[in-house]
Formats: structure tokens, C-alpha cells, sequence
């Protein structure tokens, strides 16, 4: 049961677009870890979130970083907040995934906020009962777009190319659903990617 609540919670991060961007926000996890590191100086917590290849220059930045906060208010928020933005883009990368800068703490979507406090609780059935509300919701829009599409799909060639349209939207929607559902959690992020080659 939790497995598929995981990968229901991975769909609709999906479909909402923001599919693992909430690690930019200064509320996310990895700038707990980051500053977390920089006030005790236990750098280990932040490694976990970056390619090892990448580790060598987060501890460089990590080393100038906690040189340079000794030196004022002003240039330990800028060290601190320099610090942040390496370690978020190194992670971002390893995601395949581009970074666009920090977001603020409030720009933390309700539902990841819920989800990340699920994981800290160890109790994920709201979180669940709400991803899979939510996926409900976006299969039955998709539907009745699609509906919709089909009954003027032979009025004109646009119209038929918006009923294309919805479908293929629709179907994909059906398919990731289903390659989520049925996926072991270990494979999820393969199975997205696959669903996203059609």
C-alpha cells in the first residue's frame, strides 16, 4: 500500500510541474542539510544530495564558505546563501534538471510540505488519500477535455487537431498513471522517463 501511495505521490508532482523542484526552495531539504552543515560543520548530511563526482567541489565551497561567514552579518548571508545555490545546482544537475535560482521558503507547495512531513512522522495516509484524489481529478479533467475534443473532432482539421491533442494528453496521463502504479518504487523514475518518450 505505501509503495503505491509513493509512486501516486510521484505522479502528480508529474503533472503539477514540480516534479522535485521544491529542493530549490529555502524550505526544501537540502538547504536544511546545507545550513544545518554550516553552522555545526558536519558536512556529511549534504553529500548525500550530490553526485560523487560533484563532491570534491561542494567541500571546496563548503571550506570558503564557512572562511568567509566569520567575516560579518552581510557576508554570512552571502556565503551561506552562495553556498545553498552550488550545492542545489550540483544536485539539480545530477537530476538532469536545471537551476533557476532559490525560491523562497513559502514558495514550498502545500502538498510537498505535506509529503516531506509525512516522511519525518513515518505516517503517510493523508499524504496517500490525497495523491490519489488528486490523480482521480486529473484523469477525469483529462477525460472530459478529451469528450469534449471528440464531439467536434470532424468540424474543422484545427478542431480535429485539438481532439489529438486532448487524447494524446489523456492517454499519456493513463499510461504514467499506470507505469507508476504497477512499477516497484525502486524503478519509478524509470518508468516515468519511459512514459515521457511517447
Amino acid at each position: 500500500m505505501y509503495r503505491r501511495a509513493a509512486l501516486l505521490i510521484a505522479v502528480v508532482l508529474l503533472w503539477t510541474g514540480l516534479s522535485f523542484a521544491h529542493c530549490d526552495s529555502l524550505a526544501g531539504p537540502v538547504v536544511q542539510d546545507a545550513r544545518a552543515a554550516l553552522e555545526n560543520g558536519n558536512l556529511n548530511p549534504v553529500l548525500k544530495w550530490v553526485r560523487a563526482d560533484d563532491e570534491a567541489q561542494v567541500r571546496e565551497a563548503f571550506a570558503r564558505a564557512r572562511a568567509v561567514r566569520s567575516s560579518g552579518s552581510e557576508a554570512r548571508e552571502l556565503a551561506d546563501t552562495w553556498f545553498f545555490e552550488t550545492v542545489i545546482r550540483l544536485h539539480r544537475a545530477g537530476e538532469g534538471a536545471s537551476f533557476t535560482g532559490l525560491k523562497p521558503a513559502d514558495a514550498l507547495e502545500p502538498e510537498i510540505a505535506a509529503a516531506d512531513r509525512a516522511l519525518q512522522s513515518g505516517e503517510v495516509d493523508d499524504v496517500a488519500a490525497d495523491s490519489g484524489r488528486r490523480v482521480e481529478a486529473a484523469v477525469r479533467r483529462s477525460f472530459a477535455e478529451a469528450v469534449r475534443a471528440r464531439e467536434h473532432a470532424g468540424e474543422s482539421v484545427a478542431s480535429g487537431r485539438r481532439f489529438v491533442a486532448a487524447y494524446v494528453e489523456y492517454i499519456h496521463l493513463v499510461e504514467r498513471a499506470a507505469a507508476l502504479s504497477t512499477a516497484d518504487a525502486a524503478h519509478a523514475p524509470s518508468a516515468v522517463a519511459e512514459s515521457h518518450a511517447h
